[in-house]
């Protein structure tokens, strides 16, 4: 749009200003072209003819309402070819790619690639042959649906286990025509008879779709020695409605157990008796008894010791009793809360020989057997002390209630017409030792009898030494003052016998 006005050589306005409008005319100067890729559509096998897959549009820079931007779709190639060159169609005007072969050639387990390519041609003008043309590539895939079954490759399959052993045993191969990336393809395996004890179980592999079949509970030889399981298979994805698991979705596998020298068991285990501590040298415990599962073998089996920590038993090898050889000690250090625990072996006659291990909790009652025993055993106190209660004595026992306290403290008998101390009891289990008067700086032994609650009654005759020292400005010279006498002594005895040696 321009506005034109006529001026004089003054620049005077003569005639205008007037608006001039100038239409440009559009030429075919622009090709279609495809913007939006890349263009890839999906159709499932065996689809009806004429399912859309796709849609193409390209885009014409050129003026709409003319036929310079008036787009015709044409397929220039189709890679593959088979099983038709003409698989699909394109709609001319609107781009719609569509299928034109019957559902049955629409098979994807039967072509060479479920993987199309389409050359398409966007020509302008209207699809004339002076138009302008663009092209771009249309990816088609044809999809899978599970219209195959999985099939076993054989209708039986052998499995060899030992008993008592367990993981996989046989690995069940299946063949699937369905996409492997699909749950069309992928196995899932079920055991519809022969495991009622649930000592087997199966997986599938999923990287080969295979079929593990393991031993999950060991199997027993004596017990059964072949096992004959039923096994179908199906696929993740639902089966299309005209199509059904046949026959070879089902096989058998036979398994046979092969016996092992098993080891002999005890009954029961643990084993657990009462006994009284002391009890005699050569008392009988127990008896055990172990069985040989291998009961079609008759073989014998013999006993031993294996772990006593206080060797403190032994076993008949033949009959398996269990007698002592030692003292049995509730005390003992290798005696927890009542109990001692010893290990036995069962070992029987296979080649090469089988071993059981039983294990015996002995709870040991408790003998009083132990005296009581007195701390502290030393005291100190100050030859003019004003406090003369000298120390709280305790006493404590190995033994168990009603074997140890309440405790019996007595003083023995004092020599001397003077008595210089006395004990009295605090409790069940502590007596004070008071001094009845001051005392020269001297070591004393103050003897002392504790006698515990048991039947019968056991004493402790010990002796508490009382340090009697000399304390000033709160220091407490405890040395011995007899020690003085002792070197005077040994002093005087040495001259004398010297003497005696010169004058015979």
């Amino acid at each position: 749009q321009l506005e034109v006005e006529v001026t004089d050589i003054n620049g005077k306005t003569i005639d205008g200003p007037v608006r001039l409008d100038i239409s440009v005319i559009d030429q075919n100067d622009n090709r279609p072209m495809f913007k939006e890729g890349p263009y890839v559509g999906h159709v499932m096998e065996g689809s009806p003819t004429g399912t859309t897959v796709m849609r193409m549009t390209a885009f014409d820079a050129d003026d709409s309402s003319t036929d310079n931007a008036l787009l015709r779709y044409n397929i220039l190639k189709q890679t593959p070819t088979k099983p038709s060159p003409n698989m699909f169609y394109i709609d001319p005007e609107k781009g719609d790619i569509v299928t034109v072969v019957s559902p049955v050639l629409l098979d994807r387990e039967t072509m060479e690639t479920p993987k199309y390519e389409l050359v398409i041609e966007a020509k302008d003008m209207g699809g004339l042959d002076v138009g302008l043309t663009g092209t771009a590539t249309a990816t088609i895939l044809i999809d899978d649906k599970n219209d195959h079954p999985p099939e076993f490759t054989k209708k039986e399959f052998q499995a060899t286990v030992k008993e008592g052993v367990t993981g996989v045993i046989v690995n069940l191969t299946v063949g699937d025509k369905d996409d492997p990336a699909t749950g069309a393809w992928r196995a899932v395996y079920t055991i519809i008879n022969g495991n009622p004890g649930q000592s087997f179980e199966i997986h599938t592999n999923p990287q080969t779709n295979e079929g593990m079949l393991s031993v999950v509970k060991p199997l027993d030889y004596e017990i059964s020695a072949f096992h004959t399981l039923l096994i179908k298979v199906e696929n993740e994805d639902p089966l299309i409605p005209d199509i059904a698991y046949g026959p070879s979705s089902t096989a058998t596998v036979q398994i046979t157990v092969e016996d092992v020298n098993e080891g002999p068991v005890f009954h029961p285990n643990p084993m657990a008796v009462t006994k009284q501590e002391n009890i005699p040298i050569g008392s009988v415990v127990l008896t055990v008894n172990a069985t040989d599962p291998d009961t079609l073998q008759h073989q014998t089996i013999r006993y031993s010791v294996y772990k006593d920590p206080a060797g403190w038993l032994e076993i008949n090898p033949t009959n398996g009793t269990i007698g002592t050889t030692a003292v049995l000690d509730r005390e003992s250090p290798y005696v927890q809360d009542d109990k001692y625990t010893a290990l036995f072996l069962a070992i029987d006659s296979g080649n090469p020989p089988a071993t059981g291990t039983g294990t015996l909790h002995i709870t040991l009652e408790d003998v009083n057997d132990n005296v009581p025993s007195l701390y502290p055993t030393l005291a100190k106190v100050c030859d003019d002390a004003k406090d003369l209660r000298v120390v709280v004595l305790g006493a404590s026992d190995k033994d168990l209630h009603p074997n140890t306290d309440p405790f019996k403290f007595e003083l023995s008998k004092q020599s001397g017409p003077e008595k210089l101390w006395r004990i009295t009891k605090i409790n069940n289990t502590h007596a004070q030792v008071i001094l009845l008067q001051n005392l020269k700086k001297a070591n004393y032994n103050i003897p002392i009898s504790v006698t515990d609650s048991g039947k019968p009654p056991l004493t402790n005759n010990t002796e508490l030494k009382l340090q009697v020292c000399s304390c000033k400005k709160s220091k407490m010279d405890c040395s011995a003052t007899d020690a003085l006498h002792i070197s005077m002594t040994l002093i005087l005895l040495s001259l004398i016998s010297l003497f005696c040696k010169s004058f015979p």
